[in-house]
């Protein structure tokens, strides 16, 4: 009897670790971004998404293990010919994820291997049609190309690439030289255009100013005979109204008796020192009849001047 419940607990614990074993090995967890890739017999059945999932043990087996997140892999330098013939050396980095488990799996052996072939392929194929200077001002154009092509051929395999970074390009060394020198030869050829631009700049600015300092120079010469001109039209007309204002007063004055009187006097002063100038410049003095005398000399005058004034 005790045989028999030895046996049956002995059969108990093992149907129990039996049961243990098939329910371990028919749950599985998948992690987030990932995909199980399940055949049955050898054959494809399913694709297990993250979460719970079940499988039958001992007919199903987990055939790949798919990572569904962004990956990134290094594409090997490699040589390149460009469109004018020259050899470059080129690397970069290409950014992928697998889109279809499945077609990752059953499309291709190795897609990461595949996927990195044709990237290196595709570089050569893109960089044989640029010349030498597009490679390196149009590296993003060359990019998009490489991978609108990669995704063109690699849609079989699941693969999605999103996007190719080209690392470095690396010329002979005789073509660096002749690049160095030419970037020497174009910041000369800046320097000296900037130079003379400074020098036409310089010329422009002293002609500008001798220009403004000579129309300064006619504009100040102009003004000054303006004012020189008013001055002395100003000065003419002073004079010539003092004059008037001077013979308006000789005339009031000799409308009177003592101007009479004064002017006789002074006319009869004037021909007095008249002969007596005349007497030292000459020893003949050659007289008018009646006019020997100092009052004669007057009452003419003043005849003169009584006319003058009738007519007046």
């Amino acid at each position: 009897m005790e045989e028999l419940l030895s046996y049956i607990l002995s059969v108990q614990t093992l149907v129990l670790v039996l049961v243990i074993f098939l329910l371990k090995s028919s749950i599985k967890f998948v992690p987030q971004n990932q995909a199980y890739v399940i055949e049955r017999f050898g054959k494809y059945q399913s694709t297990k998404e993250a979460g719970l999932n079940f499988i039958l043990p001992f007919i199903d087996r987990i055939s790949a293990d798919r990572s569904l997140k962004e990956q990134a892999v290094d594409v090997p330098e490699q040589s390149a010919i460009t469109k004018d013939n020259i050899s470059l050396h080129v690397d970069g980095v290409l950014y992928f994820r697998v889109l279809d488990p499945y077609k990752a799996t059953y499309g291709v052996d190795d897609y990461v291997f595949a996927v990195t072939q044709l990237a290196q392929t595709t570089m050569r194929s893109e960089l044989g049609k640029m010349e030498l200077d597009k490679t390196f001002e149009e590296r993003d154009v060359l990019n998009t190309n490489i991978v609108a092509s990669i995704n063109d051929a690699a849609g079989p395999w699941g693969i999605q690439v999103l996007r190719y970074e080209i690392k470095d390009i690396v010329p002979p060394q005789s073509v660096m030289e002749a690049m160095e020198a030419q970037m020497k030869a174009e910041r000369v050829k800046r320097a000296q255009i900037l130079e003379s631009e400074g020098d036409r700049q310089a010329a422009i600015n002293r002609a500008e100013g001798e220009k403004a300092s000579v129309v300064l120079a006619a504009e100040a010469d102009k003004e000054e005979q303006v004012l020189r001109a008013e001055g002395e039209a100003k000065a003419i007309v002073a004079v010539a109204s003092a004059q008037a204002e001077a013979l308006r007063q000789v005339g009031e004055a000799a409308a009177t008796e003592e101007g009479q009187k004064a002017i006789q006097l002074d006319l009869a002063s004037k021909a007095i020192e008249a002969k007596r100038a005349i007497a030292k410049e000459s020893s003949v003095v050659l007289l008018p009849d009646g006019a020997t005398e100092a009052s004669a000399v007057v009452a003419q005058a003043m005849t003169i001047i009584q006319q003058m004034s009738k007519g007046s």
